[in-house]
């Protein structure tokens, strides 16, 4: 039995090695190249470089079932067109016994999966992100920038406040920012605007060229009086952590399952939409399982006889396989997020239904054929 597990790990992991590389190459060619029009920017071809090869465990990441799945599919086909999987079942090898030798091997990829996708590709994605400001000196966030709820108690009662920030600077500082305080009553009752923020040891914000705008009311029904004062620096009190502004500010794509589940909890505390996030998490979290569906769905076409295709037309119904899986994946989280289902189950449907349909065609190749 160690004899055959060896043959097939090896063989099944050279094959996933190349077809990753052949994938990541392809993917580092295509960053480089869309990266080439922000040069002469403050942007050279070295940040070009540096940039593209920072995306490579983020793809690593996102194309390992697929890699997982064409690379097992062309080793056993190979091993079957040679007759040496006829001569393995004949010695022996049952169905269940190659599919817990596969298992195993899944579990491995699963593991190296979850360990790029929680540690390596967040960690990349953020050096690429500050790559990237500090090359071009700011790193914008959209038209109308990255939005915080915050709440805080203070003498005249409970207040919430509305933070925005417009940019984020090559040297972390926050840019552009834009406080709106309200009163228990939904009144606005402090406005504060700052060049730029950092956030202390103690979640303070220490705000720099600070704008700060107050609204009274003498009376019931008088009009509100609006008066100005101008700071050069202002300390704000906050709940707002560094890693929480993080993870507002930066692509989700640098956030790992901890800081999802604990940005979450932020925007749940803070009564936010957290849908997205929710549904991120849940594919953070079983997404490394698809290397082990990925096994089983590529265990049938070692059951096909060489009468049934070559190993390049096997290879290629393994890749249309994978971009199914892909192509579904996507579809489940945007109509999950549409249509507000439960993000557990939108992150595990489709590795669910192509497990099904990898039983299903197992369990009919080894009964009828």
């Amino acid at each position: 039995m160690k004899t055959v597990r060896r043959l097939f790990y090896r063989d099944i992991v050279s094959s996933v090695l190349f077809v990753a590389l052949a994938f990541l190459s392809l993917f580092f060619f295509i960053d480089f190249v869309e990266e080439l029009g922000d040069v002469g920017k403050g942007y050279t071809l070295l940040h070009a470089a540096a940039y593209s090869a920072l995306q490579v465990p983020g793809h690593l990441y996102e194309l390992a079932p697929i890699a997982v799945l064409i690379g097992t599919i062309y080793a056993l086909a190979r091993l079957a067109q040679s007759s040496e999987y006829t001569i393995l079942r004949t010695g022996g090898l049952g169905p269940g016994r190659a599919l817990s030798l596969l298992a195993g091997l899944g579990l491995m990829f699963a593991t190296a999966t979850y360990v790029i996708g929680d540690y390596v590709a967040p960690w990349s994605e953020r050096q690429a992100t500050e790559l990237q400001a500090r090359a071009m000196g700011k790193l914008r966030l959209g038209r109308t920038g990255a939005w915080l709820k915050d709440r805080a108690s203070t003498p005249e009662g409970e207040r919430s406040y509305s933070v925005n920030v417009g940019s984020t600077g090559a040297d972390a500082t926050l840019q552009d920012i834009r406080i709106f305080e309200f009163d228990t009553d939904g009144r606005l009752v402090r406005r504060i605007g700052a060049a730029s923020a950092r956030i202390g040891d103690d979640d303070a914000w220490q705000l720099a060229g600070a704008v700060v705008t107050h609204w009274s009311v003498a009376s019931a029904n008088a009009q509100p009086v609006a008066s100005e004062e101008k700071l050069a620096s202002l300390s704000w009190p906050s709940t707002l952590s560094a890693g929480v502004v993080a993870s507002a500010v930066l692509p989700l794509s640098t956030m790992s399952t901890v800081e999802l589940f604990r940005y979450i909890g932020h925007l749940a505390d803070n009564e936010q939409a957290a849908q997205q996030y929710e549904i991120q998490f849940w594919k953070r979290a079983l997404y490394p399982f698809a290397c082990l569906v990925m096994m089983a769905l590529a265990l049938p076409f070692a059951y096909l006889s060489a009468r049934a295709g070559g190993i390049s037309l096997k290879v290629f119904a393994g890749i249309m396989l994978g971009i199914s899986f892909v192509l579904l994946n996507n579809m489940s989280s945007h109509l999950g997020l549409l249509r507000n289902w439960t993000p557990w189950i939108v992150a595990a449907a489709p590795s669910a239904l192509f497990l099904l349909v990898s039983l299903a065609a197992f369990s009919w190749l080894v009964r009828y054929r």
